[in-house]
């Protein structure tokens, strides 16, 4: 069985940037790590490599050449291979390299047309889509070529999301290949708290062209219908042509009938194919693009956090998140996230600077909460606010972090160690609603009551009273019939005199006192007075009547 891309850069993380590594390890004399800072107790230790990471780390005592020359970058896809950048073929303009992989047939339509003018009036769109694409397309283009795959594909990115890889569709379809969540985690996308994969670079760009090859099999080697299928699902695409056939009718793409986003799903790809082919053709200027990496993988052995990422890299915060778009935390897991991507001359700083830092890399770490509880009671165990705790954990208001979910909380002397494996990969977070506590209540079914007439009353949702008296939402209760409330308990009061129910409305019956009895569950009020309560009601008329 072919290994996945994922996997080879797991194993490779360790050595895709070795000779980088080296150069670091000749500037400290403590190795690849820095000493832990005396004056900050509290940093978490990075003179030894995490257990999680034991293997990949080479021993103490490992031979180092006394002389190191000038670091060799390496593309995380080929770590064999230098990266040589005034090497003649990196000088190359990579368009050329992508028009000469063309290789699906071409479509000619009026939607093609229509999308060729859409971009040719839009220099501006296409000028900053071509521009964010230009980070990634070598390491697409690449992996096409390995694969054998048209490099047609490599502009799909284009018609998805722009080349945002942070992008995310009214659907929910996220990162610059657009995986539902299904679909990604079908491909080993994962997804948790600390992270996405859909919108990782490198996994996602695996997934999409796995997923995209799957479905040209299945579409005897049809991009058109692969692309389709991509796009609408592969379900839907083999109905959509079983149904032609059944009437006798051509079941090529453009004979299909499919909603219009699929109909101009291939022809948006063909203008940007002949756009990119042709660019002075519509008065257009592509931004040039050289023929190697962009940027180099760069391992990560202790959690770290974004601010301190960026800040050995000397690279901006927003050029970061274009290359490492998954992370959905202000720290990096080791665990999770083996490597970073950084352009090339960032990843030399980075290696160069990460011996010379001085303190903890980590600010944050995870901790499971045992119980259900208020983010509040949470913070107060961290020394954070409430307000901090819920901005950094994404806690809505009025909602309870239930048993069992994973909180992200600051790092201390206690809990120093870095996050375990199973928690970065399977962190989940659950909340509740902080509801007031419920009181049940009985009561006696009217002529005209139903679960809509009860819900409305009592102002709770129809399906919680379907559900507490076993019924379906639409039913409606027998006469006399008792049915099963839950009220918040400061609301019994006011609802008290409402308990019980005649011909379909709440009527007030007997003293006060009685009524609130009813609500307590004391008592279970009837259809009717009782007896006992309308002589207490007449003798209390008499009574006011000869003022006493």
């Amino acid at each position: 069985m072919t290994t996945s891309l994922h996997d080879r850069l797991a194993r490779r993380a360790a050595l895709s940037l070795a000779p980088l590594l080296l150069l670091a390890a000749c500037a400290s004399p403590g190795g690849f790590y820095p000493p832990a800072a005396p004056a900050a107790p509290a940093a978490p230790s990075i003179a030894e490599p995490a257990p999680s990471n034991a293997a990949a780390q080479p021993p103490a005592e490992a031979a180092v050449p006394e002389v190191v020359t000038a670091p060799i970058p390496v593309d995380p896809l080929r770590p064999e291979v230098p990266v040589a950048l005034d090497d003649r073929s990196a000088q190359t303009d990579l368009w050329e390299r992508v028009r000469r992989g063309f290789a699906m047939p071409g479509l000619e339509s009026d939607l093609v047309r229509n999308r060729e003018q859409w971009y040719a009036s839009h220099p501006d769109y296409v000028q900053r889509m071509t521009e964010r694409g230009g980070r990634y397309m070598f390491h697409i283009v690449e992996e096409l070529e390995r694969r054998g795959m048209p490099t047609e594909l490599a502009l799909l990115p284009f018609i998805e999301s722009a080349f945002n890889p942070q992008a995310v569709s009214s659907a929910r379809a996220s990162g610059m290949w657009q995986f539902m969540a299904a679909t990604g985690k079908h491909y080993k996308l994962k997804q948790n708290i600390f992270r996405d994969d859909r919108r990782d670079v490198l996994a996602s760009t695996r997934a999409a062209l796995d997923y995209l090859q799957r479905l040209n099999k299945l579409f005897g080697g049809d991009w058109q219908l692969a692309l389709a299928a991509y796009n609408w699902g592969e379900g839907n695409v083999l109905r959509a042509i079983a149904r032609n056939q059944k009437l006798g009718l051509p079941t090529h793409y453009a004979a299909l009938s499919m909603p219009i986003e699929t109909q101009n799903y291939v022809p948006k790809l063909q203008a940007t194919k002949n756009i990119v082919a042709r660019p002075a053709d519509f008065n257009l200027a592509l931004p040039s693009l050289k023929n190697h990496p962009y940027f180099l993988s760069v391992p990560i052995e202790h959690d770290m956090d974004v601010a301190v990422a960026v800040k050995l890299a000397g690279l901006p915060l927003d050029e970061f998140q274009f290359l490492n778009p998954q992370m959905n935390k202000p720290v990096i897991l080791a665990a999770g996230t083996p490597q970073v991507l950084l352009p090339y001359d960032n990843a030399n700083r980075f290696v160069r600077q990460l011996p010379q830092h001085r303190g903890p890399l980590a600010s944050w770490t995870a901790w499971t909460a045992p119980k259900t509880l208020r983010p509040a009671d949470a913070a107060k165990q961290f020394g954070m606010s409430e307000d901090q705790l819920r901005e950094v954990n994404r806690i809505p208001p009025r909602m309870l972090v239930t048993a069992g979910s994973t909180l992200l909380v600051p790092r201390s002397e206690s809990r120093k160690a870095d996050v375990p494996i199973e928690v970065a990969d399977n962190a989940t977070m659950a909340l509740a609603p902080d509801l007031p506590p419920l009181r049940r209540m009985s009561l006696k079914a009217g002529r005209r009551d139903s679960v809509a007439s009860v819900a409305k009353r009592y102002r709770v949702n129809p399906a919680q009273v379907a559900q507490w008296n076993k019924v379906g939402a639409g039913a409606s209760f027998k006469p006399g019939q008792t049915i099963v409330v839950f009220v918040a308990a400061k609301a019994q009061g006011a609802k008290g005199s409402r308990v019980v129910a005649r011909g379909g409305n709440a009527h007030a019956k007997g003293s006060t006192r009685v009524a609130a009895r009813a609500a307590k569950g004391s008592v279970k009020p009837s259809g009717h007075p009782s007896s006992r309560q309308v002589a207490a009601k007449r003798k209390a008329h008499v009574r006011v009547a000869r003022g006493n």
